[in-house]
C-alpha cells in the first residue's frame, strides 16, 4: 500500500501506466480512506486499465463486473446452483431423509451458492481486499445503478 501520492504515482509508473498528479492523488486517497474510486471519461483514456494496474501493483486479485443493459442484481451478487440443489434433494429423497427443515437449510447453505463479482469482492481474501472493477456502469438500467450507488 503506497504511503504517499508520490509512491502511488511510482506504483502506477512501475506498471507502465502514465498518470498525472491528480489521478495519483485520487487513487492514493481512495486507498488510504478505503473508499471507492469512481472514474469517468471518454472511451480509451485508460479508466479500466487503472483497476488492472492497481490490482497488479498491489498484488491483489482483480474482480471485474462488466455491466450491460439488462444486468440484474442476482447476476452481479449471487445465484443459487439449482442443478446441484436438485441433485441433493433427489439424493435425500432416495435415502429416505424426511427432515424437511434440515434439508432446506442444507440446500440453502453457502455450499450451493454461486458467488458473483460483488459477493466475491466482499468475501475475505488472504492476500487482502481485491480490486473490484465495475466497468461500463452507464450501460446498466437505472434500478441496478441505484442498487450499486
Amino acid at each position: 500500500m503506497p504511503d504517499s501520492v508520490d509512491e502511488t504515482l511510482s506504483l502506477l509508473e512501475q506498471e507502465q501506466y502514465v498518470a498525472d498528479q491528480s489521478l495519483a492523488t485520487a487513487v492514493y486517497l481512495s486507498l488510504k480512506l478505503g473508499r471507492p474510486l469512481f472514474l469517468e471519461g471518454e472511451a480509451g483514456v485508460g479508466k479500466t486499465e487503472v483497476g488492472k494496474v492497481l490490482a497488479t501493483g498491489l498484488g491483489r486479485r482483480l474482480i471485474r463486473l462488466q455491466c450491460y443493459e439488462g444486468l440484474d442484481v442476482s447476476s452481479a451478487v449471487y445465484e443459487w446452483n439449482y442443478a446441484r440443489q436438485m441433485i441433493e434433494i433427489r439424493i435425500a429423497e432416495a435415502s429416505g431423509v424426511t427432515d424437511r427443515e434440515r434439508l432446506e437449510s442444507d440446500v440453502f447453505s453457502d455450499e450451493f451458492l454461486i458467488h458473483r463479482p460483488l459477493l466475491e469482492a466482499l468475501a475475505p481474501h488472504l492476500e487482502g481486499p481485491p480490486v473490484l472493477l465495475i466497468d461500463e456502469l452507464d450501460r446498466t438500467d437505472e434500478p441496478f445503478e441505484a442498487f450499486l450507488l
